[in-house]
């Protein structure tokens, strides 16, 4: 498996992993919910390969892109240039496998060469699976964000980390 930055020609594989991930009910987005296209994804990486503090990276096994983290940053204001918010998702045939931790390394050493000093995430708190990588890869809740989603006619809380590199 090998972690790259994504290329207009990724977009309709990555679509496909965010629906399958998005399938899990862990995600912003519910099941089926999101109407994304391959051509609006292409315009999307063309656009995240364009600024200087945000990047798409997928994980790629014999062609195949088994997961996605999304970093997005700002340079301006100058007062939050140092932070980016990361999003996440891995085919369900591919979790459990260091996808997540994989693609995570990567993108640490990326924000670490630009100097970024704080990655921060938020996550659903019944996703027990997804919440125990964060912990390993050094992520630190620092808040609960009470009843912030509606899910199946339930209210979820969501968790607050972050990581300083």
């Amino acid at each position: 498996m090998i972690v790259r930055t994504a290329i207009s020609d990724d977009a309709a594989q990555i679509v496909e992993v965010m629906k399958d991930a998005e399938a899990s009910n862990f995600m912003m987005y519910g099941p089926g919910e999101r109407e994304m296209t391959a051509e609006q994804f292409q315009r999307f990486i063309d656009v995240m390969n364009g600024k200087e503090h945000s990047e798409l990276f997928v994980a790629v096994e014999e062609g195949k892109i088994l997961g996605y983290l999304i970093m997005q940053g700002e340079v301006k204001p100058k007062r939050v240039s140092h932070r980016v918010s990361v999003a996440i998702g891995v085919h369900s045939e591919s979790r459990g496998k260091g996808v997540g931790k994989s693609l995570f390394e990567y993108a640490h050493r990326w924000a670490k060469e630009r100097e970024i000093h704080r990655v921060e995430l938020t996550v659903i708190s019944t996703n027990e699976q997804a919440y125990k990588l964060y912990e390993k890869m050094g992520y630190e809740t620092e808040g609960v964000k009470k009843h912030s989603l509606f899910i199946d006619g339930a209210y979820a809380d969501e968790y607050y980390m972050a990581k300083l590199l």
